[in-house]
């Protein structure tokens, strides 16, 4: 197949899809949960190749403006859908969601920012990417500087960075995830 006709943007969205898409037949049949996080964080942690281009390629799709592009509560709070679930990716979808919690009003601990409180039916695996020293996503063991959470099936939260801004490669399977559930009640 000839890349000649392709733009750049669309050439590294490719490149980046290709990338996943053997990652996704390995753990098609895993459920998510604190083992499966451990087992992506031991063999596909920051130092691994796997980690390495998918954090350099979804990186490159936010900068090219393919990937979290779409605002949902402003510049700090974006996202995009990178692929829909289809026989190619297992069934999954895969999601880019850029959150920055610099100069946010929301006074959480930490001077955290919280997103869009949402379910997930089949768990997700969460590839992070923090793109300032410091920053980190929280998961369900805590917050993640880089590498991997894998919420497990059923569990629902708050997306929530703190120490600045975070690419979150999300991947669900199903492409399920439900947005009309109500946090708890402090």
């Amino acid at each position: 197949m000839s890349n000649m006709f392709q733009t750049p943007s669309t050439q590294s969205k490719d490149e980046l899809v290709a990338r996943f898409i053997p990652l996704l037949q390995e753990v098609k049949d895993m459920t998510t949960s604190t083992q499966v996080e451990q087992w992506l964080n031991t063999k596909y942690g920051v130092e691994s190749e796997l980690y390495k281009d998918l954090a350099r390629l979804i990186t490159l799709g936010v900068k090219e403006g393919w990937a979290a592009d779409i605002e949902v509560a402003g510049p700090r709070y974006r996202r995009s859908l990178v692929v829909t679930p289809s026989a190619e990716t297992h069934f999954f979808s895969a999601t880019a969601v850029l959150l920055d919690s610099t100069d946010n009003t929301q006074n959480n601990p930490e001077g955290s920012f919280r997103a869009n409180y949402h379910l997930h039916p089949y768990g997700e695996i969460n590839l992070v990417v923090p793109l300032n020293e410091g920053a980190a996503l929280a998961g369900p063991n805590g917050w993640c500087h880089g590498g991997w959470t894998a919420p497990a099936p059923g569990s629902h939260h708050f997306p929530e960075v703190k120490g600045g801004a975070v690419i979150s490669l999300t991947f669900l399977p199903a492409g399920r995830i439900t947005l009309d559930v109500k946090p708890p009640q402090q």
